[in-house]
């Protein structure tokens, strides 16, 4: 994808927040990918004071010093990033040319809501948060799928799981 190509996903993806027709003509035009079967629930093990809880977000956002997100390929980029729950809210960027990153600059809690689930966790509605949480790069097309699906995804599910998190809040992008 050439640097005129990602100008213009930006530059539309700012439009789009600005101008609801050409956001909702964005919408009317995705077709979401099939799925089979039922949607796989869940029920909490644990009360949520006691839970752990885990963000996974598809905003890419990640720390500066991580690779940033292939935007070169038309199909996104199915890898993620290891987030360090202690620092990235002073230490991030965004890597995604198809949304408007302007507010999230001004504060990540509105794509990575950390800071309110600390409240949350101060509060004692939440039991603790994990030290690590995920980030996507939320378009993900074609051949990139199965990837994503088989590969990337289950490798951050055993990562949760290995880290003994019970809940996981997704923020998409």
């Amino acid at each position: 994808m050439s640097t005129l190509t990602r100008l213009k996903n930006q530059t539309l993806a700012r439009l789009a927040s600005h101008i609801p027709a050409l956001a909702k003509r964005f919408v009317d035009g995705y077709q979401a990918r099939a799925s089979e079967g039922t949607i796989p629930w869940t029920k909490p093990a644990k009360p949520l004071a006691q839970a752990k809880l885990a963000l996974v977000t598809t905003s890419g956002i990640h720390h500066k010093d991580q690779p940033v997100f292939n935007m070169s390929d038309n199909n996104g980029d199915p890898s993620y990033r290891e987030l360090n729950g202690e620092t990235i809210i002073d230490d991030y960027q965004i890597t995604h040319d198809y949304y408007d990153h302007s507010d999230a600059r001004k504060d990540p809690n509105i794509v990575f809501p950390l800071e309110r689930l600390r409240e949350l966790v101060s509060e004692g509605v939440l039991g603790q948060l994990a030290q690590t949480h995920y980030a996507f790069m939320g378009h993900i097309d074609g051949q990139h799928i199965s990837t994503l699906v088989e590969t990337t995804a289950r490798e951050v599910a055993q990562k949760l799981k290995q880290d003994q998190v019970d809940l996981v809040l997704l923020t998409p992008a």
